[in-house]
């Protein structure tokens, strides 16, 4: 991965005018190449990560472990691409293992969540089983700490 990918890895907020910078090249070509990324596939979005807690968000998060069956020709990716249409679904990975997808839910509800699992996951053809996680409380989320770093002190040393 080259360097500019790298910190904008880390902080997709910097401008141009500052990767240029950081990067001792021109902020033209820095812009261009962040466009080329962009328009060819590279870089396919932007995130926030937010302390959803602070702002009062109350949503419901949950890791499901998913069993298929593969289709002829198509193997996993078929039903794979068609789970992570769900407009429930944030991410959806194939995996190796005891399941072959790890997929994860955000609804507003307990209620939410389950409904998406038993009413539209579970009935799809080639889904053989699920099994489901709530996530309980974040601490670290895309590389960030969700709680800001205390100062540690050290104990005094006493003889």
């Amino acid at each position: 991965m080259d360097s500019l990918l790298k910190l904008l890895r880390e902080n997709a907020s910097l401008q141009p005018c500052e990767l240029a910078v950081m990067l001792d090249r021109p902020e033209n070509e820095v812009a261009q190449q962040i466009q080329t990324y962009e328009r060819t596939g590279v870089i396919l979005g932007y995130r926030t990560v937010m302390n959803e807690e602070t702002l009062g968000i109350e949503r419901v998060r949950a890791v499901i472990e998913v069993k298929i069956s593969p289709e002829r020709e198509g193997g996993f990716n078929r039903l794979a691409e068609r789970i992570a249409k769900y407009s429930e679904v944030s991410s959806c990975y194939l995996m190796s293992g005891g399941y072959d997808l790890l997929v994860f839910v955000e609804g507003n509800t307990l209620r939410e969540v389950a409904s998406f699992v038993s009413e539209k996951l579970a009935t799809i053809q080639g889904v053989i089983s699920t099994g489901t996680h709530f996530m309980l409380k974040p601490y670290k989320e895309q590389g960030v700490l969700m709680a800001k770093q205390k100062n540690e002190e050290r104990l005094a040393v006493s003889p």
